[in-house]
């Protein structure tokens, strides 16, 4: 089972620069992820070995003090904060980058469509990797494959900011962002989709980690 204090996560944007280059799997975590992952064993092993766990969420930053966990990190880390990082770095050193995503509606691929993707993924032998897929769908897929994946590069698992960077959907403003609101933002502009995801998994998040105490 995941424990959110034995979980080794990033403690600021700047050890970002620290990560080796190579083959290395990103993912993130946030209160809704952990609690997905609470029941989803092969969800939790995606995120327990990955090489890097970013902190998506306030509310992590916030229990990993709560906890005095050994990974105190100091700043949330948003999934939008390291596409940006790393396409940056790609831009200046020059390179190909790769989006794999899927809508919500595609619930699981053929085993015909996953040999294909995996062929396709090698073929292009990217710089750069997203994954987009919505979680906890894309992180187990990646995953899954990721010894069939022979490529050379980072590979994050990124979720929404494939509509943030599409402009299909609208990221909540820097003020909400500074203030750990970006959630309720989400929760005014989708209240049907995201209601159950904030306003229940919040209190959930919450019972789950007093668990751990």
């Amino acid at each position: 089972m995941i424990k959110l204090k034995e979980l080794s996560i990033m403690e600021s944007i700047n050890q970002l620069k620290a990560l080796p280059q190579g083959k290395l799997l990103i993912n993130t975590i946030n209160a809704h992820s952990y609690n997905t992952a609470l029941k989803d064993p092969l969800f939790a092993n995606a995120l327990i070995k990955g090489d890097a766990l970013i902190p998506d969420g306030a509310s992590i930053v916030k229990v990993c003090k709560w906890l005095k966990m050994q990974s105190q990190p100091r700043e949330r880390i948003a999934g939008w904060d390291l596409f940006v990082f790393e396409m940056n770095r790609l831009n200046e050193k020059g390179g190909r980058c790769m989006f794999m995503g899927s809508s919500e509606n595609v619930l699981a691929f053929s085993q015909e469509d996953n040999v294909a993707i995996v062929a396709a993924i090698n073929e292009a032998n990217p710089d750069l990797l997203w994954i987009g897929m919505t979680a906890p769908k894309q992180e187990k897929w990646i995953y899954s494959n990721w010894q069939k994946l022979n490529i050379h590069c980072h590979v994050g698992t990124v979720g929404a900011v494939f509509d943030f960077y599409a402009g299909t959907t609208e990221r909540a403003p820097l003020w909400w962002q500074q203030h750990s609101l970006e959630w309720l933002y989400r929760l005014i502009k989708e209240p049907k989709r995201m209601w159950r995801r904030y306003l229940i998994g919040n209190v959930l998040f919450l019972w789950n980690i007093c668990k751990e105490i």
